[in-house]
């Protein structure tokens, strides 16, 4: 992988929405500890008005898009009535043509899909316009469920913070899980939630359970290396094991010990990023017994070796 820095537009549409286009420009903000340049940039340069009583002001049109290698589209208002301007959508299949990756965050999905890159291909949009977006363009498989979808280069989000989600996937899946925790904690956000994650908790959750959950996983993390079973995690939470099971699969699209597992493969990343120990050290550090273990369900999640991974993201020695 190149140590230079990878090049992110953020196209600002009429009415864009202020959290939409804040949330990449400020996650891959030009600074020493992030491997990314970043761009704002709209139809044209100049003045452009946004959306809940914000306008903005863009140096770049565009031809940001030729510079970019990776492109968001934030949300915008009432995209179920009008599509973006075609200079736009061709500009977008222009650079997908290119190998320029596209990511939509909430109904920026309605630009998206009308370039015709989602036909055919899973994606999801803000709550509110999962129907609108089925119906303006049938061919887009739309998953109302979901906080972020990602196909290869071409990804959606679903509301304004899920695009926290996506960003995060997507430093995670460039430059590995410690950049992106180092970016989490910078934003005071959760460093990993499942894309595969509902969009709302249901009611029947009971905040305070929830809160509860949260130190129960806190508490899990903290004991990675340990045989953490079903039981424990439930007598943590003070409930049943038949009720953690199902509000902890509702609250996190996780089955408990799914989530154990990917939680210890986030724990065996980071060490294989920033230490040298060895296989069969990381599997006992997170819990996983064996190296062969490690290696089993590392390749299962993530596609790749233990060996391959830290080749890919280990820190370069001082």
């Amino acid at each position: 992988m190149s140590r230079r820095n990878h090049r992110v537009a953020v196209l600002v549409l009429e009415g864009a929405k202020p959290l939409d286009v804040g949330i990449p420009a400020q996650i891959f903000t030009t600074r020493q500890s992030m491997p990314y340049e970043v761009r704002v940039c709209g139809a044209h340069p100049g003045p452009v008005t946004g959306g809940d009583g914000l306008s903005y002001h863009v140096a770049d049109g565009l031809e940001a898009f030729e510079w970019a290698e990776t492109i968001f589209i934030p949300g915008y208002r009432h995209p179920d009535q009008e599509d973006p301007p075609a200079e736009v959508v061709d500009a977008l299949r222009a650079a997908h043509d290119r190998g320029a990756r596209l990511a939509a965050i909430s109904t920026g999905a309605f630009a998206l899909a009308a370039t015709g890159l989602l036909d055919g291909r899973r994606a999801t949009t803000h709550w509110h316009y999962t129907h609108a977006l089925q119906t303006r363009h049938p061919s887009v498989r739309v998953d109302e469920n979901v906080l972020f979808v990602d196909e290869g280069r071409v990804l959606t989000s679903a509301g304004a913070a899920s695009g926290i989600d996506l960003c995060l996937h997507l430093v995670r899946r460039d430059h590995g899980v410690a950049l992106s925790n180092h970016v989490a904690r910078r934003l005071v956000a959760a460093p990993y939630r499942s894309g595969g994650q509902a969009q709302y908790v249901p009611r029947a959750l009971p905040e305070p359970l929830g809160e509860l959950f949260a130190a129960t996983r806190q508490w899990a993390i903290e004991r990675l290396e340990e045989p953490l079973t079903l039981a424990d995690l439930a007598r943590n939470a003070n409930v049943s094991p038949r009720t953690f099971s199902r509000r902890f699969l509702e609250d996190t699209g996780y089955t408990p010990m799914q989530w154990i597992l990917r939680a210890r493969i986030d724990l065996a990343r980071e060490l294989l990023e920033r230490t040298d120990l060895g296989v069969e050290q990381v599997a006992d550090r997170v819990g996983l017994g064996t190296g062969a273990n490690l290696r089993l369900h590392f390749h299962r999640i993530l596609g790749t070796s233990p060996s391959e991974y830290r080749h890919t993201f280990a820190e370069p020695a001082a």
